[in-house]
Protein backbone atom coordinates (compact mmCIF):
# COMPACT_ATOMS: atom_id res chain seq x y z
CA UNK A 1 0.00 0.00 0.00
CA UNK A 2 1.66 3.89 -0.86
CA UNK A 3 2.25 6.07 1.97
CA UNK A 4 -0.65 8.20 0.80
CA UNK A 5 -3.10 5.71 1.38
CA UNK A 6 -1.67 4.68 4.36
CA UNK A 7 -1.94 8.32 5.39
CA UNK A 8 -5.55 8.82 4.35
CA UNK A 9 -4.36 11.21 1.17
CA UNK A 10 -6.18 10.70 -1.87
CA UNK A 11 -4.53 8.88 -4.62
CA UNK A 12 -5.17 9.70 -8.23
CA UNK A 13 -6.97 7.41 -10.30
CA UNK A 14 -3.92 7.40 -13.15
CA UNK A 15 -1.84 6.14 -10.26
CA UNK A 16 -4.54 3.45 -9.23
CA UNK A 17 -4.33 2.73 -12.68
CA UNK A 18 -0.55 2.79 -13.51
CA UNK A 19 -0.32 0.27 -10.23
CA UNK A 20 -2.92 -2.11 -11.47
CA UNK A 21 -1.63 -2.35 -15.16
CA UNK A 22 1.94 -3.34 -13.13
CA UNK A 23 0.81 -5.62 -10.99
CA UNK A 24 -1.50 -7.77 -13.90
CA UNK A 25 1.89 -7.20 -15.93
CA UNK A 26 -0.43 -5.07 -18.58
CA UNK A 27 1.87 -2.42 -18.83
CA UNK A 28 3.96 -3.51 -22.14
CA UNK A 29 0.71 -4.76 -23.96
CA UNK A 30 -0.43 -1.48 -23.28
CA UNK A 31 2.44 0.30 -24.10
CA UNK A 32 2.48 -1.59 -27.35
CA UNK A 33 -1.21 -0.86 -28.44
CA UNK A 34 -0.05 2.75 -28.68
CA UNK A 35 1.91 1.61 -32.16
CA UNK A 36 -2.13 2.21 -33.23
CA UNK A 37 -2.19 6.22 -32.18
CA UNK A 38 1.47 6.85 -33.60
CA UNK A 39 0.22 5.03 -36.86
CA UNK A 40 -0.59 8.17 -38.51
CA UNK A 41 2.73 10.31 -37.23
CA UNK A 42 4.70 6.86 -38.40
CA UNK A 43 3.02 6.43 -41.94
CA UNK A 44 2.84 9.91 -43.12
CA UNK A 45 -0.94 11.72 -43.98
CA UNK A 46 -1.04 10.24 -47.71
CA UNK A 47 -0.66 6.63 -46.47
CA UNK A 48 -2.64 7.35 -43.15
CA UNK A 49 -5.53 8.67 -45.37
CA UNK A 50 -5.90 5.48 -47.01
CA UNK A 51 -5.52 3.29 -44.04
CA UNK A 52 -6.71 2.52 -39.99
CA UNK A 53 -4.89 0.90 -37.58
CA UNK A 54 -7.30 -1.83 -35.92
CA UNK A 55 -5.47 -3.78 -33.85
CA UNK A 56 -2.37 -5.12 -32.20
CA UNK A 57 -2.28 -8.79 -31.14
CA UNK A 58 -0.39 -10.00 -28.11
CA UNK A 59 2.49 -11.37 -30.05
CA UNK A 60 3.30 -8.18 -32.11
CA UNK A 61 1.30 -8.22 -35.19
CA UNK A 62 -0.46 -5.15 -36.28
CA UNK A 63 -3.64 -5.57 -38.62
CA UNK A 64 -4.30 -2.26 -40.51
CA UNK A 65 -7.41 -1.92 -42.42
CA UNK A 66 -6.33 -0.43 -46.63
CA UNK A 67 -9.07 1.02 -48.84
CA UNK A 68 -8.11 -0.15 -52.12
CA UNK A 69 -6.05 -3.80 -53.51
CA UNK A 70 -3.39 -1.30 -55.15
CA UNK A 71 -2.37 0.20 -51.67
CA UNK A 72 -2.83 -3.24 -49.82
CA UNK A 73 0.32 -3.79 -52.69
CA UNK A 74 2.33 -0.76 -52.01
CA UNK A 75 2.29 -0.97 -48.43
CA UNK A 76 3.21 -4.95 -48.16
CA UNK A 77 5.82 -3.63 -50.06
CA UNK A 78 7.09 -0.59 -47.78
CA UNK A 79 6.14 -2.90 -44.34
CA UNK A 80 10.51 -2.77 -43.89
CA UNK A 81 9.79 0.80 -43.87
CA UNK A 82 6.95 1.51 -41.58
CA UNK A 83 7.77 -1.48 -38.93
CA UNK A 84 11.07 0.49 -38.58
CA UNK A 85 9.25 4.33 -38.24
CA UNK A 86 6.67 2.75 -36.01
CA UNK A 87 9.30 1.02 -33.69
CA UNK A 88 11.21 4.00 -33.52
CA UNK A 89 9.75 4.89 -30.57
CA UNK A 90 11.38 4.33 -27.64
CA UNK A 91 10.44 2.04 -24.54
CA UNK A 92 7.22 0.43 -26.47
CA UNK A 93 7.32 -3.10 -27.36
CA UNK A 94 8.09 -3.68 -30.79
CA UNK A 95 5.47 -4.33 -33.66
CA UNK A 96 6.95 -7.44 -35.10
CA UNK A 97 4.96 -7.66 -38.75
CA UNK A 98 2.04 -5.46 -40.41
CA UNK A 99 -0.60 -7.52 -41.61
CA UNK A 100 -3.61 -5.97 -44.17
CA UNK A 101 -7.11 -6.35 -44.69
CA UNK A 102 -9.19 -4.65 -47.22
CA UNK A 103 -11.76 -2.61 -46.39
CA UNK A 104 -13.62 1.03 -46.29
CA UNK A 105 -14.18 2.39 -43.33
Amino acid sequence: MSDARKKGQPVSIADVMAQVLAQKGMTERIAQVGAMDDWATAVGAQIASVTEPLSVTADGVLWVRVTTAAWMNELSLLAPTLLERLNAVPGRAPVRQLRFRLGRS
